[in-house]
């Protein structure tokens, strides 16, 4: 279960999960529904950090990664499989469950994340899984909650700081992610330029 949790990548997927459940909470939506968007977050989340690390365990061994228990050996493969397989259907059915308009919605954000995983991260394209999840998380939760998609500025300002927080998140891994054939808008802007658009798009997205 340790191996499990830590393939989850579970920093960002609790961080995900407590920002749509306040916000949910913030707009006036009942316990029921801020519980099931939760869910339909922890749940998407779940399944796009153990794809990341199976997809990616190959390359997460070539690199020395001792915190990937995938690429140590110290989680099974079929033990993921099942887990997402589990996680997928949790997801489609606390996703549906908020609404056909606001579960769509968040089904077409948890696809875009999986197409980063399976390829799209090795693309000039590699930020708009994050743009578009960024951007379009918030309405799912107005959508669930008040049934509009919410407010065109935090749309735009999630679109900015999604594609910042890639560029940021990306930098650290540069070298390694190159010489293991990832070659997305952050390789190719480098680690300065990365930086430099980076804090452009942030304080942009900051102050939409």
């Amino acid at each position: 279960m340790k191996g499990l949790f830590r393939a989850s990548h579970p920093e960002p997927s609790l961080a995900v999960t407590t920002a749509v459940v306040l916000l949910a909470v913030h707009w006036g939506g009942s316990v029921g529904t801020a519980l099931v968007v939760g869910a339909a977050a922890l749940t998407g989340q779940l399944t796009v950090g153990w794809s990341n690390d199976l997809i990616d365990r190959d390359r997460d061994r070539a690199s020395g990664r001792e915190d990937k228990p995938l690429a140590t050996g110290a989680l099974e493969v079929v033990t993921v499989r099942r887990a997402i397989a589990v996680a997928l259907v949790l997801t489609v059915v606390a996703s549906l469950s908020l609404g056909l308009r606001a579960g769509a919605l968040h089904l077409v954000l948890v696809a875009m994340a999986w197409a980063y995983n399976l390829g799209l991260k090795s693309t000039v394209l590699s930020w708009l899984p994050y743009a578009v999840c960024f951007g379009g998380l918030p309405a799912v939760v107005s959508l669930a909650v008040r049934d509009d998609p919410g407010p065109w500025w935090l749309v735009v300002s999630g679109v900015l700081l999604g594609t910042g927080a890639h560029l940021v998140n990306a930098v650290p891994d540069l070298e390694d992610d190159r010489r293991t054939g990832v070659h997305g808008l952050p390789h190719r802007l480098g680690a300065r330029g990365s930086v430099d658009l980076a804090t452009a798009l942030l304080l942009a997205g900051t102050f939409v």
